[in-house]
């Protein structure tokens, strides 16, 4: 999977950056970057899926390797997808890791 993510501005919170992936498909979806992670000196990203109010309806977070060009750091980061189960469920256990050490709550407010 080839996604592009074009960074754009920050909304009100200027803590939150937002990507859009444009997709395979051709059409896009804008989300937030919670974090990246390293895991087997791999690094990854997490995106939490927002709707077209830039909110989160159902808390859907994606996975996508993450690589950025050390030669260009004007490059947008390029993301590949996990298509390994293992890797996928590693990537997934080290964001559990990640919410419980930052004590993130199920519920929303």
């Amino acid at each position: 999977m080839n996604n592009d993510v074009n960074n754009e501005p920050l909304n009100e919170n200027e803590d939150e950056m937002i990507v859009t992936l444009e997709l395979e498909d051709g059409s896009s979806v804008n989300c937030a970057v919670v974090t990246i992670l390293e895991v087997d000196d791999k690094d990854y990203i997490v995106l939490l899926v927002l709707n077209e109010e830039g909110e989160s309806e159902d808390g859907e977070v994606w996975f996508y390797r993450y690589k950025e060009d050390a030669s260009n750091p004007e490059a947008d980061p390029e993301l590949e997808a996990i298509e390994d189960d293992d890797e996928y469920e590693a990537v997934a256990d080290a964001f559990d890791e990640f919410l419980d050490q930052n004590d993130f709550d199920d519920s929303e407010e």
